[in-house]
């Protein structure tokens, strides 16, 4: 294994805290050896980068006692303490601290690492309303730049043109800004991630009112998807002033919208929390977002007028674990409200679809191929769904089974159950005698009864199945609704052109394998059909996925996808962040061995059946990864080149050539596989 791979920093990722320490109310001392003793908690626990709340090394609720010398000296010999006893600790801090400077008084975030002052950024703007009276004690530091300040015999960089950036990591780069800063309209962070910051930091004192954490919680949510960024933010909370207000010690971390982490607010020991952040995912978001680089344009290139202060951070790239939930299924919400909302929308954006390419085209019917599996049987209650939506009766469906050579008669009961129970026009084709003749024409041996299942005995059928559904389509003005999945078009696992590769609107084509599964579990819960119906369902649900195109073997085993082309769960895993992140390969083998390792940690989707739930070992990580980056680098592309419409569904990507994914058909994967071999397991 490379000796890195399981480290976060090797994987471009960050740990970050939001400290809440137990305050005490203008005592210096006090309040440094509360800043210390987190700052030690997080380097046990290989923190990167600590935020404390604002005005932490004397407390926020102070009032005119900033102004007092005594206090302001005690301040300064208090951020000099922490610079003092962190030099042998990992993590940068951002402490908190009110600090003199030609005749005005700052409110100030001082960053701190490994026992070096490394800069000071003032508070921009300053609340003087309702409970805040703040431009009675500090200056505002809008304007300043390119100075410095003196903290005990130190001259260290004072200003908002800030950036902090690592000399030995290439992505800790990180923005601060205090409180107030971001409930403005123009947030200095905005400025300060267009300049190159990838996590941005609030030291906060934000006293507590009704419904206020649910505002905080928006914000930052709002900033770091809106700056694409990480956000860290950290509230004042225990031994604050309550003279007039009180305090909960709200921590949050956020990524592109996402919380990773959230403090136990009203708490009365301090807290750390803590997270890991993606830093590689912010990267490759700016990247994929124009817009992100059109503000800088806009703004002026803020990167030209900051100043990058930087530091050693000396990475030791140890096995840290991992703080940071991954979900087994990227496609799918692990929580049951998210899950419903998610099924909900993901369904109806597929009925919608087909509903205005029905009613566009004035077809007289819907031709689906019904093979009693998984995609077509979703793909036939969208379409009921739709006409139902359109008052047409369901008769208007024609759909056809068609038996081959390798066809269950479990399937085929399924098929014609839930034709039945729809109601919709229901026939049958026999493809052998066809699929005979044409093998026999081809000189193919299995037409001279030798039992050869290749390739060309398998897309024979294939082939014919969509041929007749083409020509039915012909003869009875119809539709020919396509089945395939987006796990299937990423692993080119469909057969080119005449086969199910091609319909005239495909809509299963932007949802993966393992949502399927899940809209229709949530079609049973939320009684879309009737009873009948559901029961077929479930029992389409309870099948192992086959194409069913050879015959089982001498000891009665179906031909199995899985078995060929890796389990779906990995292989969506897999695609969720080839497509939508471009996260290297070595990367995404690290997620997925924390996300699938162990199979009692973290939590599974509501409705994920016990018996199908399985852990994989790295080695079966990284080989099914190998597979699934020759098979959707090197010889799909070329089908994906060639789809038909159908509708985008899910944030994390669709592959239509004209939508998400564009790439060449004479591709090569030697470049992720190389990656994946240099940096990974």
């Amino acid at each position: 294994m490379n000796t890195r791979f399981s480290s976060i920093h090797h994987h471009r990722m960050l740990r970050v805290a939001a400290a809440t320490p137990m305050a005490s109310v203008g005592d210096t001392a006090a309040n440094v050896r509360e800043t210390l003793a987190l700052a030690k908690r997080a380097h046990e626990e290989a923190v990167d980068l600590i935020v404390y709340p604002e005005l932490n090394l004397t407390s926020y609720a102070i009032d005119d006692l900033h102004l007092q010398t005594a206090q302001q000296d005690a301040v300064r010999d208090a951020v000099l303490a922490v610079a003092d006893g962190t030099r042998d600790l990992r993590p940068v801090l951002l402490v908190g601290a009110a600090l003199p400077r030609n005749g005005r008084l700052y409110n100030c975030a001082v960053a701190i690492a490994r026992g070096a002052i490394l800069g000071v950024v003032p508070k921009t703007f300053l609340p003087n309303y309702r409970e805040y009276y703040e431009k009675r004690w500090f200056s505002s530091g809008a304007g300043l730049s390119r100075l410095t300040i003196t903290i005990g015999d130190q001259e260290v960089p004072f200003g908002t043109d800030l950036i902090f950036a690592a000399s030995d990591l290439a992505h800790f780069i990180f923005h601060a800004e205090i409180c107030e800063d971001y409930w403005s309209p123009t947030p200095p962070s905005t400025t300060g991630a267009l300049a190159g910051a990838l996590v941005c930091c609030n030291l906060s004192a934000s006293n507590v009112v009704i419904g206020k954490s649910r505002e905080r919680a928006m914000l930052s949510a709002a900033q770091s998807a809106r700056a694409v960024c990480a956000y860290v933010y950290s509230a004042a909370g225990p031994g604050e002033s309550t003279t007039d207000l009180a305090w909960d010690g709200q921590g949050t971390i956020h990524e592109l919208g996402e919380p990773l982490a959230a403090s136990t607010r009203f708490a009365l020991d301090p807290e750390l929390v803590i997270a890991d952040v993606d830093c590689e995912r912010l990267i490759q978001e700016r990247l994929r977002v124009g817009t992100f680089g059109d503000a800088a344009t806009f703004a002026g290139h803020p990167e030209t007028r900051f100043r990058h202060v930087g530091f050693a951070h000396q990475p030791d790239y140890a096995d840290a674990g991992l703080k940071r939930a991954i979900r087994r299924f990227p496609f799918v919400p692990d929580t049951p409200e998210r899950l419903d909302e998610d099924c909900y929308e993901a369904f109806n954006i597929q009925v919608e679809g087909l509903l205005k390419r029905v009613t566009a085209t004035g077809v007289k019917s819907l031709v689906i191929g019904v093979s009693g599996g998984l995609d077509s049987t979703h793909a036939l209650i969208v379409a009921a769904k739709a006409l139902d939506r359109l008052n047409r009766p369901r008769t208007d469906i024609i759909g056809i089974t068609m038996p081959g050579f390798a066809t269950s008669e479990g399937t085929k009961g399924n098929a014609w159950k839930l034709m039945r129970a729809l109601g919709i026009t229901a026939e049958e084709i026999d493809i052998k005698p066809a699929a005979r003749t044409m093998l026999e024409g081809m000189g193919h041996p299995f037409a001279a009864g030798e039992p050869v299942y290749d390739v060309t005995f398998e897309n024979v059928q294939a082939g014919l199945r969509t041929d007749y559904l083409f020509r039915i389509a012909n003869q009875r003005a119809g539709l020919v609704v396509g089945t395939g999945d987006l796990s299937e078009l990423a692993l080119g696992w469909c057969t080119y052109g005449v086969g199910d590769h091609m319909s005239h609107y495909g809509v299963n084509a932007g949802v993966p394998k393992t949502l399927i599964q899940f809209l229709i579990r949530w079609c049973i819960a939320t009684d879309q059909y009737d009873a009948e119906t559901d029961a077929v369902l479930d029992a389409v649900l309870a099948q192992e996925i086959s194409p069913e195109l050879v015959p089982a073997d001498a000891t009665g085993a179906i031909q199995s996808t899985e078995s060929k082309i890796g389990p779906y769960p990995l292989n969506d895993f897999f695609a969720h962040y080839v497509i939508r992140h471009g996260l290297a390969p070595s990367k995404i083998a690290f997620l997925a061995w924390h996300a699938w390792r162990d199979l009692e940690a973290g939590r599974w989707p509501i409705g994920y059946p016990d018996e199908a739930r399985t852990a994989y070992d790295l080695d079966t990580i990284k080989s099914w990864l190998e597979k699934f980056l020759f098979r959707f680098f090197q010889i799909s592309q070329f089908k994906r080149s060639a789809l038909p419409n159908a509708p985008k569904v899910s944030a994390g990507g669709a592959v239509s050539p004209r939508g998400d994914w564009r790439a060449p058909s004479d591709g090569t994967a030697q470049t992720w596989l190389a990656e994946l071999a240099a940096n990974g397991p």
